[in-house]
């Protein structure tokens, strides 16, 4: 690469410090989004742990998704936006807006400011909730499919469908010669790189530190942030990419249980407290009313979904890691960074 620079919303967070890590692998320049100086220390310890040393190569730029201040000189000068940054938070907002309102002003946010300083492309970070909710196509979720945000979703996957529509929509209307392709991806596991990790990752951090008595009948997809991030740098510079989506997954869906008998199986000893258990689907149903997290997955239950990747593979020359693999390099980075309890 000419060290283009590319800015990275959201550089604290899970896959922004693995976005980062591959851009500075593949020679790029980075700046990255932090809502205070204070975490600069953060995400250089968590580039580390990614195997990189950044040196003069990646600065920081203070910027909030809230508020327009800061994001014209974020975006100035930069080749590329991989937009990372999007609230999900570990329990249930008291209001879908708190979800909707950030995410979905957010990404016009860094589109509108993108578009003004003349970027080629935006990578915006969707996800399958986006996808794959409210209803059901006869075989795997395609990029083709879209979830339906009138049906009972959590506020969660509405905000994530509402922020991608408002991209779409922004990008037909008034885009100018601004780019757009989208990442979609499943649950994100894979190396945690510092205490600060992604909720699909503490869910292995749960079941590894006991904390799961039983697993719900659901099934989910898996996918490592390692390729997660190469997918980003793909779609960002390679011209078929322009205005597509692309589904990120490794492999078909896994239950929780298929989940928790790998990384049984790949951490041993490590893995002692992992329950292989399943709760009957009235028990979860019973814990709904009580809690606000078990409620949101009553309407998952027992659901056999699937999705595949092929465009990604096809289109990108994409090849993620297996399934077992990012489950396994979950568990072994909570292990090495003694983020287990004793």
């Amino acid at each position: 690469m000419s060290g283009e620079l590319v800015l990275v919303t959201g550089g604290s967070g899970f896959l922004g410090a693995h976005c980062i890590v591959e851009l500075l692998k593949a020679g790029y320049r980075v700046r990255t989004t932090i809502r205070s100086a204070k975490r600069e220390t953060d995400v250089l310890a968590m580039l580390r742990a990614g195997g990189v040393e950044p040196g003069d190569r990646l600065s920081f730029a203070i910027a909030d998704l809230m508020s327009d201040a800061g994001w014209p000189q974020a975006v100035a000068g930069c080749d590329y936006v991989l937009h990372v940054a999007s609230p999900f938070p570990p329990g249930v907002p008291k209001h879908e807006d708190d979800l909707i309102i950030p995410a979905r002003e957010g990404a016009l946010r860094v589109l509108r400011a993108a578009r003004d300083a003349g970027v080629k492309r935006v990578v915006l970070t969707s996800s399958f909730a986006a996808i794959g909710y409210g209803k059901m196509p006869p075989g795997s979720f395609t990029e083709e499919s879209w979830t339906d945000p009138t049906a009972k979703v959590s506020a969660y996957v509405k905000s994530k469908t509402l922020a991608e529509r408002a991209a779409w929509d922004f990008i037909a209307a008034e885009g100018g010669r601004l780019e757009l392709a989208v990442v979609n991806p499943v649950g994100i596991f894979g190396p945690v790189l510092g205490a600060d990790h992604s909720t699909s990752t503490e869910f292995v951090q749960r079941m590894m530190n006991g904390a799961m008595p039983g697993l719900p009948r659901l099934s989910f997809g898996v996918v490592d942030a390692r390729d997660v991030a190469d997918l980003h740098v793909r779609a960002m510079t390679n011209p078929a990419a322009k205005g597509e989506r692309f589904l990120a997954v490794s492999g078909d869906f896994m239950t929780v249980r298929e989940i928790a008998q790998t990384v049984k199986t790949r951490l041993g000893d490590a893995a002692a407290r992992v329950t292989t258990r399943e709760l009957p689907d009235w028990l979860v149903r019973i814990v709904g009313l009580f809690n606000a997290e078990a409620a949101q997955l009553v309407t998952e239950l027992g659901k056999v979904k699937n999705a595949t990747s092929a465009k990604a593979v096809r289109v990108l020359g994409w090849a993620p890691r297996s399934r077992e693999d990012a489950l396994a390099a979950t568990g072994e980075s909570l292990v090495r960074l003694g983020l287990l309890k004793k």
